[in-house]
């Protein structure tokens, strides 16, 4: 199959996809961090909304849909326009040349939700072999929900043991943090390559 990745610099589900003899590609305005800058489009996903692709797996940014930062929505009234321009930008997951598409992102405030439509799927990385607390949504055209791989959860109660699974929502702030809260897990995009391809 031919594959586009949007929006992954990390290249985690490109490599799953290639592993399994698929043509997949990552595309981002930053540069590749998996390893195969040969297997990365540099550019603007938008540019190839009329270029066919059997799969699309889309994963726009979440900074202002997320659920997490709804209470910015009402401290800093200039996050509502940029909220209404990256629903926008999500909502291209109706516009890709592509019979199948997957869209990923965390849970959702209700006022993105108004513009993106619910979710089909959640889960958890430790429904794919990680110990690690991470609720993502999926919503999905033409394909069906992910399987759960290697169940190593529920997470502890104990509050020391349970941050060690928490360390995404714990990530210090810096530069680097919107990047270190955004990687995707091995897991899920295995299971996505084995599933879907």
């Amino acid at each position: 199959m031919r594959v586009l990745v949007g929006c992954e610099e990390s290249q985690a589900v490109t490599i799953a996809f290639r592993e399994r003899g698929h043509e997949a590609y990552s595309c981002d305005i930053q540069d590749c961090s998996g390893g195969h800058p040969e297997w990365h489009i540099q550019g603007d996903v938008r540019d190839l909304l009329g270029e066919y692709f059997d799969l699309v797996i889309f994963h726009p940014v979440c900074k202002y849909i997320a659920n997490s930062g709804v209470r910015w929505l009402h401290e800093r009234p200039e996050r509502y326009r940029n909220m209404i321009s990256a629903c926008e930008f999500f909502n291209l997951r109706h516009k890709f040349n592509s019979p199948r598409v997957a869209t990923e992102n965390p849970i959702p405030h209700k006022y993105a939700v108004k513009f993106i439509g619910q979710y089909d799927q959640i889960f958890q990385p430790w429904h794919f072999g990680h110990k690690k607390m991470k609720a993502t949504c999926l919503w999905l055209k033409n394909l069906h929900p992910l399987v759960f791989t290697d169940i190593v959860g529920p997470p502890p109660k104990d509050k020391k043991e349970r941050r060690n699974w928490q360390d995404v929502w714990m990530c210090s702030p810096g530069p680097e943090r919107e990047k270190q809260r955004s990687k995707f897990y091995t897991g899920i995009a295995n299971a996505m390559a084995e599933q879907w391809g």
